[in-house]
């Protein structure tokens, strides 16, 4: 029993610590791709910032201070020279996002399948490197939201299960059982722990549960950007979130993008982190959660049809086919072998019978056959080779069959006999048919 729960301990302990260095190369992860980003696309942001300094220069000394006739045409290659500058962050109200702070912000937003849009790769180089360091960063966050999920849902069955069991203890004092009282020498200790044992959350529980975290979260992250972002009310805030937290991240909408904040920019950003991971690890759960009860209401509704297209169809039977599952047991029909002695429990025989698995002859995605289905099935096959091989043995000698009558070599009508195995089986079909016509 002491070395259950230790084994018990030792499995939580290395769940844990599989977490924690889960979470170490995340991070580890994103300062080394953020080092490697930044070396590769800092130039070439740099390139560009100059080249619209150049021309936002040019422009000013032409047609402000000059005071040169504006042509249409020049207005128009400014705007969008200004539409490129601002959509890639090299204008001057706007930090630097190929630096490493912008490219950590950067690879963090491409391992959580944010994708706000604002920065990019400008680089053939930095393109190529993006397509192999974002499949195992997308996959390790992935991973990372799922254990998160584990934690959360844990711990929710954990507060869940610790307040049922308070009010269990509440109802037996106000039916006035005494804590001393002991039911089918059982101790009532021992009987709220066989309880609890069968006793598991409600989905709907933590449904609400998660509702109410990411509510609190997302009233508190848009008070925080309503204050500190510029142009922001309240509802542009709660939309970012929604955005953000549910990755989809439209890119229209983006916190700590600007070069001057009135707070402190370091806690402001810090702040920003810390709202973007624990929002989208609990609208990932959220998700979780959702399709469960999505998918509850969908076998609900389909219960509730009354049509025919709705009900299972049972499996097709299917002649020498190797099914997973226990094979079904039949007897011969109350036949004996030579030697008096009761037939196995598998009919040979019954060549047609259909050995259905437990699950209707339905395999889950994914599932493949065993070993121990396979062998099971080949040795009805065996058996059913070695009677076609008696029989055989016994027509080419004249000895009499299991009905006493002597059998030929071939067949009454001199037609389709003989054979082994799965021929022998054809063989006697046809001569069946050619019988019955």
């Amino acid at each position: 029993m002491a070395r259950e729960s230790c084994c018990a301990v030792i499995h939580l302990k290395e769940d844990n610590a599989r977490f924690v260095l889960l979470i170490l190369f995340l991070v580890t992860y994103i300062l080394v791709g953020a080092t490697i980003f930044s070396a590769v696309e800092r130039e070439k942001e740099l390139e560009e910032r100059e080249h619209y300094d150049q021309k936002l220069k040019h422009f000013k000394e032409m047609y402000i201070t000059n005071r040169s006739e504006l042509n249409e045409s020049v207005l128009m290659q400014m705007l969008n020279d200004y539409s490129y500058a601002k959509t890639k962050g090299i204008t001057e109200n706007h930090r630097p996002r190929k630096n490493l702070p912008g490219t950590i912000y950067f690879v963090s937003t491409v391992v959580s399948t944010i994708g706000f849009g604002m920065t990019s790769p400008s680089t053939q180089l930095g393109r190529a490197l993006l397509i192999c360091y974002g499949l195992p960063g997308c996959a390790a966050c992935i991973l990372f939201f799922n254990l998160f999920l584990e934690r959360l849902i844990t711990f929710l069955a954990y507060v869940m299960k610790q307040c049922h069991e308070r009010k269990i203890r509440k109802q037996k004092i106000q039916n006035g059982i005494p804590a001393t009282a002991a039911v089918d020498g059982r101790r009532p200790s021992q009987q709220s722990d066989d309880n609890l044992d069968n006793w598991k959350p409600s989905v709907y529980w933590v449904l609400l549960y998660l509702i109410i975290a990411v509510t609190i979260i997302t009233c508190c992250a848009s008070a925080v950007y309503m204050n500190v972002e510029m142009d922001w009310d309240y509802f542009d805030a709660v939309y970012f979130c929604f955005v953000a937290f549910s990755t989809i991240g439209f890119g229209d909408y983006v916190s700590s993008q600007d070069a001057d904040y009135d707070t402190n920019i370091f806690l402001y950003r810090f702040a920003n982190f810390i709202f973007l991971v624990s929002g989208v690890c609990c609208i990932y759960s959220l998700y979780n959660v959702v399709s469960i009860v999505i998918k509850q209401f969908l076998n609900f509704f389909l219960k509730k049809l009354d049509c025919r297209c709705c009900h299972r169809r049972k499996p097709r039977p299917r002649r020498n086919a190797i099914t997973p599952g226990q094979l079904r047991t039949a007897t011969s029909g109350g036949k004996r072998n030579n030697n008096g002695a009761q037939p196995a429990t598998v009919d040979v025989t019954d060549v047609d019978s259909n050995y259905d698995s437990e699950t209707d002859g339905r395999r889950m995605s994914g599932e493949m056959i065993s070993m121990k289905d396979f062998l099971a099935a080949n040795k009805v096959s065996l058996a059913v080779m070695q009677k076609q091989l008696y029989e055989t043995s016994n027509k080419s000698r004249g000895a009499p069959g299991p009905g006493g009558h002597g059998h030929s070599h071939h067949t009454s009508n001199g037609a389709f006999g003989g054979g082994i195995g799965g021929i022998a089986m054809l063989n006697n079909k046809l001569a069946e048919t050619e019988r019955r016509e």
